[in-house]
């Protein structure tokens, strides 16, 4: 184990292999009990199945995700030399870009996954777009699925040629890119290099995992711990579960959950199933407080201390990004938005400035409209109270997603929040 821990996103097109990929590292790494694999060695053997150990694994991943873990949501753990890697947002869920715009933020890195014979897709596009206005700063990139075009280097070379020109399109600096031919179902390059890959003389993956920078622990901020669920655990009551982004959780800290405005003292803290004295960024905790009932809280809600409560917006300022959207958007115009756990209707109030995305300057004051495509700093008033940060403040809490008809139109990071 190492002290030092990342979260990793791994992101792509559903199709490209990204659950293969997760339960490739956790085989590799030894993430899976021995035991539990020698149980299923003889059954594969008797069904006459080569390779069982990995398709246990990937048997097991989706077992887990079909069952739907509570504490710990899709969050699946592996160490290498360096890092003890948590990743976020597991591939396999029905709303992934969502999940990524509130967990994207919380990755401090990512592996976006692209299938040699298929090449870079809509999703693919999608993901990517969404780590740049999400501050991801590298980007590891993994050419799987090599084993289906034979390992021909030439392939390789055009679908890193392709890549590289939609990270050049979303100003993704390249240096900050690593691409790696894989194959995740085969293990090709993962923990080990192959044979099938002569022309390639780069880093496997699992050294390009433990290559990546330290990320800086948040917990200098104040705490702040968006609620995913609250339950009722008999002989303990009214339990919130969720993720603490930033700061420092501690039993007998005096907290207020915003914009529910209630609070009390904490009594308890749960991790992994035992009691905990205190818990830190990345942590997935469920913790009682003096006094509150279920009813007083709710998913959405956000657990800071008492003197320093979580801001709740009357109106903010944002920097958003029109993914896509079939006609144009005008002042007045209500989707959801989707940050950290909340989802609250917001209305766009003014379009203040459209922006030059290559450069970043202003390019229009006070545009009638905006369309795919187009940055734009907007000034949004929530339906109902919601609590958020500006992201030069607090990162973690300052993104968000704009969804409508089914699909996420834009995303954005809030600049400025004026207050309730």
């Amino acid at each position: 184990m190492s002290d030092q821990h990342q979260n990793l996103a791994i992101i792509g097109h559903v199709d490209h292999g990204k659950s293969t990929l997760v339960g490739r590292l956790l085989y590799e790494t030894g993430s899976v009990p021995e035991h539990v694999i020698e149980q299923h060695r003889e059954e594969a053997e008797e069904k006459g199945k080569g390779g069982f150990e990995f398709a246990y694994v990937m048997d097991n991943l989706a077992e887990e995700r079909e069952r739907g873990v509570t504490i710990d949501i899709a969050h699946q753990e592996f160490s290498t030399d360096a890092y003890d890697f948590t990743i976020v947002d597991c591939p396999g869920h029905r709303d992934f870009v969502k999940n990524m715009i509130t967990g994207a933020s919380q990755a401090d890195n990512a592996v976006l996954v692209v299938a040699a014979d298929d090449g870079v897709a809509p999703q693919t596009q999608e993901h990517v777009f969404l780590a740049r206005t999400l501050g991801i700063d590298e980007l590891i990139i993994g050419i799987n699925k090599m084993d289906i075009v034979d390992y021909e280097e030439s392939t390789y070379d055009e679908v890193v040629e392709e890549v590289n020109q939609l990270l050049k399109q979303v100003q993704f600096n390249t240096e900050d890119a690593s691409f790696i031919p894989i194959s995740a179902f085969e293990g090709d390059n993962i923990a080990e290099e192959s044979d099938n890959t002569p022309w390639y003389d780069g880093e496997i993956l699992l050294e390009a995992l433990n290559d990546l920078p330290e990320p800086e622990p948040p917990t200098d901020a104040p705490l702040r711990l968006p609620i995913q669920d609250v339950y009722t655990i008999s002989g303990i009551g009214t339990v919130p579960v969720g993720r603490i982004e930033t700061g420092l959780l501690n039993t007998g800290d005096n907290v207020s959950f915003q914009p529910s405005d209630v609070g009390g003292e904490v009594k308890t803290i749960e991790m992994h199933h035992e009691e905990v004295p205190k818990a830190e960024p990345g942590d997935n905790v469920g913790f009682n407080v003096r006094g509150i009932g279920k009813d007083d809280i709710r998913r959405g809600d956000v657990c800071g201390p008492a003197d320093d409560p979580p801001s709740v917006a009357e109106t903010f300022q944002a920097q958003i990004v029109v993914m896509q959207h079939p006609s144009v958007i005008t002042a007045g115009y209500t989707p959801v938005f989707h940050a950290h756990t909340a989802q609250v209707a917001c209305t766009i109030e003014s379009i203040d400035k459209k922006m030059d995305p290559s450069s970043g300057e202003v390019a229009e004051e006070n545009p009638d409209f905006i369309q795919s495509g187009d940055a734009a700093v907007v000034t949004i008033r929530p339906q109902k109270p919601l609590s958020i940060e500006p992201s030069s403040e607090i990162p973690e809490l300052g993104s968000f997603a704009i969804r409508d008809m089914g699909q996420t139109i834009a995303a954005g990071k809030v600049l400025d929040v004026n207050e309730k």
